[in-house]
Formats: C-alpha cells, sequence, structure tokens
C-alpha cells in the first residue's frame, strides 16, 4: 500500500517548472519558463540554451521602460544562424507584464526563432493580443518570468546608450555590449 501511495502522490504531482540562469556581465537573472501555457515556445527557448546558442550574445536593444531584447547577436552585431520559426502561442492570453519573458516576431505572427525580451514595465496594452483577433494571430507570446534578478534587468536597462552602428538602432543599443556570457538550464548537467 506504502508503494503504490508513494507513486500516485509521484505521478499526480505537478512537473516541476523549468528554470534558466541568464548569466550576464551585469549580473545574474534567473527566470522560470511556463510550458504549461506556451509549450513550444518553451520547447524552442530550451532548444537554444542546451545548444549554448546565447552564449557570448549581447543585450541589443535596451528600451527602458519597455524591453530588453536579447537572442542571437554577438557584440559586432554578427548574427547567429536559427532553427525554424514557431508557430505564435498567444490563445493562453497570458499579459505581457513586468517581469515577464516574451518570444519576439516579425510582423509574421509565426516568425519567431531565438530572440526574446524581458517586459521592463506592464506592456499589455501594447503586446498582448488585440481583443477579437484569431488565436495566435496577435500580440507577443509569453512563455517565463524573472523569478530573481528583476534587479539586474532594471540595471541593464540604465546603461548608457549610443552604441555602434549595426542591425540595431544606436539609440537602443548600449554604448558598452552587456554581454551574457551563458545561460544554463538549472539542475542540467554542465556542458
Amino acid at each position: 500500500m506504502t508503494r503504490f501511495l508513494a507513486l500516485f502522490l509521484l505521478l499526480a504531482a505537478p512537473a516541476a517548472a523549468q528554470e534558466v540562469q541568464i548569466q550576464t556581465s551585469l549580473g545574474e537573472i534567473d527566470v522560470q519558463l511556463d510550458a504549461v501555457h506556451a509549450p513550444k515556445s518553451v520547447a524552442n527557448f530550451l532548444r537554444y540554451v542546451r545548444e549554448g546558442h546565447f552564449d557570448n550574445t549581447v543585450i541589443y536593444r535596451v528600451v527602458p521602460g519597455f524591453v530588453l531584447q536579447m537572442g542571437s547577436y554577438e557584440a559586432n552585431g554578427t548574427a547567429r544562424p536559427t532553427h525554424e520559426p514557431i508557430p505564435l502561442e498567444t490563445q493562453a492570453a497570458i499579459s505581457n507584464t513586468r517581469g515577464t519573458l516574451s518570444m519576439a516576431r516579425s510582423s509574421d505572427p509565426n516568425s519567431a526563432t531565438a530572440e526574446f525580451f524581458i517586459n521592463l514595465d506592464d506592456n499589455t496594452a501594447a503586446l498582448d493580443p488585440k481583443p477579437g483577433a484569431a488565436p495566435g494571430t496577435t500580440g507577443y507570446a509569453v512563455f517565463g518570468k524573472v523569478v530573481e534578478g528583476m534587479a539586474v534587468a532594471d540595471q541593464i536597462a540604465k546603461v548608457p546608450l549610443g552604441g555602434p552602428k549595426g542591425p540595431f538602432p544606436p539609440d537602443s543599443t548600449p554604448a558598452l555590449p552587456v554581454v551574457i556570457k551563458k545561460m544554463v538550464v538549472v539542475g542540467d548537467p554542465p556542458r
């Protein structure tokens, strides 16, 4: 009976949420991923983390009071190759509130690859799906949230801007690169 109860409790317990640590040149940001509401976005993000795709890239877009954006770009502006895009997961209607992580994309709703951003403020009006729109056609998919290190994100939002000309406007590019040294999935063996 005890063995049966232990097995039942193990199977009935919710799966542990996965956490990723973003190790930047200005400190660490710990994020918890939401595979329940954004399974494809989370699987996509974990794939890039485990491949080391984000290691030694930069936070290339800083818009105080709005977002920090990062993903595939090195300090010299070179973009790393990405995998195929994923579909937009906004049907769960998780809001782009302060501290959430969302997939960046082009005007095509199904164009997200490795670029993502941290919301520095409540951006629900600008970034959530439009009321009445068909699921998965508007908005930006929230797939996680900062659980520790939001003070680091706020510190990054205060860095001087006016970085070198490159793929992004100098008025939102850090003057000195803010480097993502490494990203690791908490609990994974070291790579």
